[in-house]
């Protein structure tokens, strides 16, 4: 059976502690692994579509192909004819004959549905408008790091909890065990589904789902405060009037002095200073901020190599009518 990671939940609790104890293995041996899933072959091709601009998605996962030993095809939004004179179920059955995986930077997370419908080879959402499966890897692994087991702890995410952060924060942490707590204004908080899910998850792992309009609610006493942009990408022509709306979301001194005092901060990046973070805060000694960015990297990798080694995805052509 074929292994997608489409949203954070398609691992269970145990496997996403693998996918982690693997990524923390790969950082300190990143070659480990070079020969992809021990079947044998040294070169392995990974197409990497960005239909979104990057930096830390592609640039982790084409030096994480590269470590792997695999070859990293990057296509660019215009370089394809998926979405365009091609749909996405016959670009997955070309794509599946030649490659080893399928990673998507891309907007609707029904494409990436699609795309895993249709592939026997695994897919992997590097983003989607409604999760970010692969940044939660990297902040888990980030707080393991610096935190120790998860299992307990509490995540305080502030600022637009409507976002893909804010979901896969609820998620993952959950299937973590960890007691999250989500902050926003009215209208800008996560839907009423991935709450659902969330607390199922955390039934099941001994984590809580809090979610609030108190950033303080949030925040007192948390040992680990994350954040993200106000403004992602398609919504610049809103940044005043969210700007405003989110303003005592803000991560700032003042926000940090209510969580616990070893409290780690985490943020996604791009950031933007003087609105969700400040300067004194992210660049500041409980920042682990760029630890979260290189962890992008390993975690990648080791979700890479546990999706393969985990699928038995035939590599023979289908038969006529499949």
């Amino acid at each position: 059976m074929t292994r997608h990671f489409l949203v954070d939940t398609d691992l269970t609790p145990a496997e996403q502690a693998e996918v982690l104890d693997l990524a923390l293995e790969l950082k300190v041996k990143p070659y480990a692994e070079a020969v992809y899933a021990g079947e044998g072959a040294a070169r392995r091709t990974v197409a990497l579509i960005f239909d979104k601009t990057s930096t830390r998605t592609r640039v982790s996962f084409a030096a994480g192909v590269a470590d792997l030993g695999g070859v990293p095809l990057v296509i660019g939004s215009g370089d394809s004819q998926l979405g365009h004179k091609e749909s996405i179920t016959d670009t997955a059955r070309v794509l599946e004959r030649m490659v080893a995986t399928i990673v998507w930077r891309t907007y609707a997370q029904s494409g990436l549905e699609e795309m895993a419908a249709a592939s026997r080879v695994p897919v992997i959402n590097a983003l989607s408008d409604d999760y970010h499966p692969c940044q939660l890897l990297a902040d888990l692994l980030t707080i393991r790091e610096h935190k120790g087991p998860l299992a307990g702890l509490t995540l305080a995410y502030l600022g637009d909890a409507a976002n893909n952060m804010a979901s896969s924060y609820l998620l993952a942490g959950s299937t973590a065990g960890m007691h999250v707590r989500i902050a926003g204004p009215e209208g800008f908080l996560p839907a009423e589904s991935i709450i659902a899910a969330a607390r199922l998850r955390a039934a099941e792992t001994g984590g809580s789902v809090l979610v609030t309009t108190d950033p303080s609610e949030a925040l007192t006493g948390a040992d680990v405060v994350a954040t993200d942009t106000w403004v992602s990408m398609g919504q610049e022509d809103e940044k005043a009037a969210r700007s405003e709306l989110f303003r005592t979301y803000g991560v700032d001194a003042a926000a940090m002095a209510l969580a616990a005092a070893d409290a780690v901060v985490l943020h996604c990046l791009p950031a933007y200073r003087g609105y969700e973070i400040s300067a004194e805060v992210i660049d500041g000694p409980q920042s682990v901020v760029w630890d979260e960015a290189e962890n992008r990297l390993h975690a990648q990798k080791a979700l890479m190599v546990w999706l393969m080694k985990s699928s038995r995805a035939p590599r023979t052509s289908r038969k006529d009518g499949e």
